[in-house]
């Protein structure tokens, strides 16, 4: 992607343990342009959300960024430290996490809180950075934004300090947003309403998000490009709509075939046998071989990155072959025999 304004390569992020090195990130790479949404998906533990953490230097120990580089618009973050990363944080980068309380002082209000953050980075008024509050929760679509201001966290629902969280977020109109599984802990019809303001943000501002989730239904009606995590590792990249009709990687067609919205009501849902593993025990060669329908002899020895013609890639031994229409019901057979 030429227009990269986020590169991530060979990103490595690892944690001192009383059993070992335990490698949470292991050598992702990925880029996001100018107005996209990248969708990071994988199960819990897959090592998506320390992905997040490492590119915002946000990494404590026993925890450290061991290697490769984040480039926001050319500028490596993994070399900046203390307040120099501070200056970018916030400013050209920003965060939305899972719990917007992690975001929002409780014993403060709104508008303290966001004048605070405008104040950090630029020096203007008060009346300057109250304006810009202001603005910030209008263009998330919160109603009456001036009462919002003067209100305390706890005074309004979770879709509402979402909001608030998203809003801080684009204060300083950053070129990356990284979102944390922000739309986790509510309500569909809410989520909804996030998801298509998020959308619209990115249109509109030109502002790129790296989407944290679970959730590929979600990712299938938000994102541009998919990049599926699995124990630590990028086992497949591509435009969100090439992933979701026809995976590649084994993992990711399991992880499709498990999504509800594609089954009849009542009828059980197939799911990718055993679990994730630990990062202190994983197996020779392939990490998903165990869980795998398509294991092989060579899947005892470590896999290669597999780039396809459209773009795409997987790092696996025995990639699926593209199918020219949706595949879950395939996979669904595949993966309900083998559980």
């Amino acid at each position: 992607m030429s227009d990269a304004i986020l590169r991530v390569n060979n990103l490595q992020t690892q944690f001192q343990t009383r059993n070992g090195v335990l490698k949470a990130v292991d050598g992702v790479s990925f880029e996001v342009g100018r107005g996209r949404i990248l969708g990071l998906v994988g199960e819990s533990g897959s090592g998506k959300s320390v992905t997040g953490y490492s590119i915002l230097g946000l990494i404590e120990a026993p925890g450290e960024v061991a290697g490769g580089e984040v480039l926001l618009k050319g500028q490596d973050l993994t070399r900046l430290k203390g307040e120099a990363m501070r200056r970018v944080r916030g400013a050209q980068i920003a965060m939305v996490f899972q719990d917007p309380m992690m975001t929002l002082n409780p014993v403060l209000k709104i508008g303290t809180q966001m004048i605070a953050a405008v104040r950090a980075h630029d020096k203007v008024s008060r009346k300057v950075a109250w304006g810009r509050a202001r603005d910030a929760l209008a263009k998330v679509g919160i109603p009456s934004p001036e009462e919002r201001l003067d209100a305390y966290p706890h005074q309004l629902s979770g879709g509402m300090r979402q909001r608030v969280a998203i809003a801080i977020a684009l204060l300083h109109s950053p070129a990356v947003i990284i979102a944390d599984e922000p739309t986790t802990a509510l309500d569909v019809s809410i989520q909804g309403q996030i998801l298509a303001e998020v959308r619209r943000l990115a249109d509109e501002t030109g502002t790129a998000f790296v989407w944290v989730t679970h959730d590929l239904a979600v990712v299938s009606s938000l994102a541009d490009d998919i990049c599926v995590m699995y124990a630590g590792r990028v086992v497949e990249t591509g435009a969100a709509a090439d992933v979701i009709a026809s995976p590649r990687h084994p993992y990711t067609a399991g992880l499709l075939a498990s999504v509800p919205a594609e089954h009849e009501p009542g009828e059980r849902l197939p799911q990718v046998p055993g679990s994730t593993p630990s990062l202190a025990d994983l197996p020779p060669g392939c990490a998903f071989a165990p869980r795998c329908f398509k294991a092989g002899p060579a899947c005892t020895t470590t896999p290669p990155v597999q780039t396809f013609a459209d773009g795409r890639s997987a790092l696996c031994h025995y990639p699926i072959e593209p199918v020219s229409c949706q595949p879950l019901s395939s996979t669904s057979t595949t993966y309900r025999s083998a559980s």
